[in-house]
């Protein structure tokens, strides 16, 4: 009996070190048409999570967004756009108008999620986890603009991020989807 709580003690302390307190797979999310999307589908592929807004300087990201989602969808790889507007009011339409606007002037295909907050006392809870080391064991990452992106592992577990500066088909992004070291 002593030696199972032992082991058992053992596995906790192990498990709690690693760092990784849960995954994105523990969060479901609505889509743009109001759907719900539960984020546990998508175990098995990479993520890349990346707040979105209409009126940046950043928004012609989408190109090279929807270029890299064309490229690697085939791939277990997907990008998901979480449209928000904490900058300056640069993301001020409504769900349908943001859809309307990805999809005329970008063609976007990959998966966009209803407007939501990235920061602040509104953060939508996935956010929470991605930009906090106490939720994701990882790394505190707040949001800083519009287009961070976040690198999700085929596990769930966030790896890393990208600035919003950072273009989608960067080394830094295509490497990670292709699982070279940098």
């Amino acid at each position: 009996m002593k030696l199972i709580i032992l082991i058992l003690g053992i596995m906790v302390t192990f498990f709690t070190a690693s760092g990784q307190t849960g995954s994105i797979y523990d969060y479901k999310v609505t889509t743009i048409t109001g759907d719900e999307f539960d984020l546990s589908q998508l175990k098995g592929k990479k993520v890349l999570i990346v707040n979105t807004a209409s009126k940046c300087g950043f928004t012609p990201q989408y190109d090279e967004l929807q270029e890299l989602y064309e490229k690697y969808r085939n791939s277990n790889f997907i990008i998901i756009g979480f449209p928000a507007n904490n900058f300056l009011h640069q993301e001020p339409g409504s769900n349908e108008e943001i859809a309307t606007f990805c999809k005329i002037n970008y063609g976007v295909t990959f998966p966009m999620m209803e407007k939501i907050s990235v920061k602040g006392k509104d953060i939508h809870p996935l956010y929470s986890y991605l930009t906090q080391k106490s939720e994701n064991g990882v790394l505190n990452a707040s949001v800083s603009w519009n287009f961070q992106k976040f690198m999700i592992d085929e596990n769930g577990h966030v790896v890393g991020y990208a600035k919003p500066s950072t273009k989608p088909l960067s080394d830094e992004i295509v490497n990670w989807i292709e699982g070279k070291q940098q």
